[in-house]
């Protein structure tokens, strides 16, 4: 009997490349991202060309029981005072999950459910994060360099930024050289 052993995509954890042919980019850029910044007339005032992060997933089969792996890659940097973020979503089967593993960088994750409560984990190398069903999250970069994280989650999990219209309950913001948390107040 011959036993075939191949190997598999991986991962370079000092700065989050994949090495593996089968690997999609997405770049999402400042004029990708109308209304998720606080600051509209600091937002409109960067190019809508200017990257914000990027995306690197790992082509996976679809469907029951499948996964998905995938690395953002989130630039350092501020629209006004508020740190650059992800869009942010809740899955649209809310009650799929997801892992998050910190490769480089300093930032944040923020998690919020569907009853608007939400709360912050500080994301770094090494670090891991639960994301239950049912919650909101969005990563944001409060360093200087890039930061970046491994994701892994379920390919039936979807994502539904629609139930975000009214943004997250925190802001994240520079003042004084210090990192501080807002409450947004909607309505």
């Amino acid at each position: 009997m011959s036993i075939s052993v191949s190997t598999p995509p991986s991962v370079a954890f000092l700065n989050g490349q994949f090495s593996a042919e089968n690997v999609i980019k997405k770049v999402t850029r400042s004029g990708d991202l109308r209304g998720v910044f606080h600051d509209g007339d600091s937002w409109q005032a960067i190019s809508p060309e200017t990257p914000i992060y990027e995306v690197e997933m790992l082509r996976s089969p679809q469907g029951e029981g499948e996964l998905y792996a995938g690395v953002t890659h989130l630039q350092p940097g501020r629209v006004g005072d508020e740190f650059y973020m992800t869009r942010g979503h809740f899955h649209q089967r809310r009650e799929q999950g997801e892992v998050y593993f910190g490769l480089k960088g300093a930032g944040l994750l923020l998690l919020q459910d569907e009853k608007g409560d939400a709360r912050l984990e500080r994301v770094s190398p090494g670090s891991v994060h639960i994301i239950p069903g049912f919650s909101a999250h969005r990563l944001i970069n409060t360093g200087n360099e890039i930061l970046s994280a491994l994701a892994v989650w379920p390919s039936i999990a979807g994502h539904d930024y629609a139930s975000l219209t009214q943004g997250f309950a925190l802001r994240v913001v520079e003042r004084g050289g210090k990192v501080q948390v807002r409450e947004v107040q909607n309505g």
